[in-house]
């Protein structure tokens, strides 16, 4: 009974549901390079060799194990455009008693399976994807009776399920999160850690080839490609900084440092969001350097939250809200985004750190995006289909299930409060405090007025003003809603006047194409 098995590019995983019971003697794997999924947002340029380069390895490995692999590459002139199309083209060569695929990772295709499943003349089989640590259908009964969705207490949930980090029923150490001892600046004088990362292997230097001949006009630049493109490259990345770099990640994983995109952060979410490391045996082997004393208890309980809290979480809102979730705008931002997301030309220290550190590595880590691009986008009411769209756009491990809830929900809080208590709005005293951005600024950070004044500051508090028909009454909000009603009015019309400024000054105009160069 001869079935095709299609993977997906980021489905490269030998315990792919879709592979299960696969047999080599009589069934078919299907791996296409299609042009819908390298266009429907203008991919990084690092993206595309990351994903074309591990899909072509992931293949040569299955052939090693003797597997047939029907492997398409982008630019073969039978392609279809589609990843159905591709699936319709292998129907028509050879007769398979069904189709297996292991549910993607975004609405967009499962909406496509469901027009494949119309068209196709052999059953679709679609498997739950069990490569993450909570299932949907688990996710959803927790959800199920609750009124607000907060992250920490599923968190607790997944600890007791898993035993992670667990003395019976408490937490090691007595506490759930350490996250208060994450805040710290380095000391003076610290070197951030050396990170060995792999050279291209001849099949990615041949596809960073293909990639320059091809979209050679899209964002980023391509010849500081060194990232792990196959299982082994991506276990000795995650060696190296479960050995060397864990041990500091704790203390000062939400620092930002000029020219420091890296920092103390794993390096390992592109790897693991195509299929290349297991969620859950990453999360053993961290408790497992805390139990061998080798890492302290805040690092590791930090880092394995990004993954078995924050992660599985994300996941779960994405699935739980359905394909209506990108739609809303609790806000009612209508602004354009400004062309320095893509050109990185601004005065603003952190923001064109950020930019270039995005343009070079395809990367910035958590809170560059939540408190840089993020909070700027919201500060100054971009919509956020274009901050969506940046996002998916120029970050190596963005997919729409993982990067929509962070940048929708958690950057924007557009989502009205799903994900998060209140908006992540912040002055640039945040910035000041959890970086060295603003002593290289040319923007001073503690004026909130005049022509020199950090953009953050008059944009902050007259976000605050603009939403406070929406946010005034919201009680972690009381504060800074506290010290903006203590304002004369003089005061409040001042900012008002500066923010305008400011956002002329930023050239926000009318909504246009994305910009793709730098």
């Amino acid at each position: 009974m001869p079935v095709l098995r299609l993977v997906l590019g980021d489905q490269l995983s030998e315990s792919l549901s879709a592979l299960a019971d696969l047999d080599p003697a009589s069934d078919l794997v299907l791996m296409a390079e299609v042009m819908e999924e390298a266009t429907y947002v203008p991919h990084h340029k690092q993206k595309f060799v990351l994903v074309f380069s591990a899909m072509r390895q992931f293949a040569e490995r299955l052939r090693d194990r003797g597997v047939e692999v029907r492997y398409v590459r982008l630019g073969d002139p039978a392609a279809a455009a589609s990843l159905s199309g591709e699936v319709l083209r292998a129907l028509e060569d050879a007769t398979f008693d069904k189709i297996v695929a292991t549910e993607p990772g975004e609405w967009r295709l499962v909406q496509a399976f469901e027009t494949l499943a119309h068209l196709a003349p052999a059953p679709l089989e679609v498997r739950p994807d069990t490569r993450f640590i909570c299932s949907r259908v688990d996710f959803e009964t927790w959800a199920g009776p609750r009124r607000e969705l907060r992250m920490e207490f599923f968190y607790r949930l997944m600890r007791r399920k898993t035993g992670l980090l667990m003395e019976g029923d408490r937490p090691i150490g007595g506490q759930w999160n350490y996250d208060a001892e994450n805040r710290k600046r380095p000391p003076k004088g610290t070197a951030t850690p050396t990170r060995p990362r792999p050279s291209p292997n001849a099949t990615t230097l041949a596809v960073m080839a293909e990639v320059a001949a091809r979209f050679g006009d899209n964002f980023g630049r391509l010849d500081a490609f060194a990232w792990p493109t196959n299982a082994e490259e991506a276990k000795a990345a995650l060696d190296d900084f479960l050995i060397h770099i864990l041990p500091g990640f704790g203390d000062y994983q939400d620092f930002m440092a000029m020219g420091e995109p890296f920092m103390w952060h794993g390096l390992i979410s592109a790897a693991l969001n195509i299929g290349l490391l297991d969620p859950l045996d990453i999360c053993r082997r961290a408790e497992g350097e805390y139990r061998a004393g080798r890492a302290p208890l805040n690092a590791v309980e930090g880092f394995v939250r990004q993954i078995l809290g924050w992660r599985e979480y994300v996941r779960g809102v994405y699935w739980l809200e359905g394909p209506q979730y990108k739609a809303r705008n609790a806000l009612q931002a209508e602004a354009a985004l400004p062309e320095f997301f893509w050109t990185g030309r601004t005065n603003m220290a952190c923001v064109a750190d950020v930019v270039s550190g995005v343009h070079d590595q395809a990367y910035a880590h958590h809170i560059q995006r939540l408190m840089v691009t993020g909070n700027l986008a919201l500060l100054l009411g971009v919509h956020p289909d274009a901050v969506n769209a940046w996002y998916m756009a120029v970050f190596i491990d963005a997919f729409e299930w993982v990067e929509l809830p962070n940048t929708h929900g958690m950057a924007l809080f557009a989502d009205g409060g799903i994900m998060s208590s209140k908006p992540y709005a912040a002055s640039g005293a945040y910035i000041n405090r959890m970086s060295d951005y603003c002593g290289a600024c040319a923007y001073d950070v503690k004026a909130r007025l005049g022509e020199n004044a950090c953009p953050f500051n008059a944009l902050y508090w007259d976000f605050l003003s603009r939403q406070e028909h929406r946010l005034g009454a919201n009680i972690r909000m009381a504060l800074p809603y506290k010290t903006l009603r203590s304002m004369s009015p003089e005061a409040r019309t001042a900012i008002t006047d500066q923010a305008e400024r400011t956002r002329r000054t930023l050239h926000l105009g009318e909504p246009e194409a994305l910009r793709l160069k730098i």
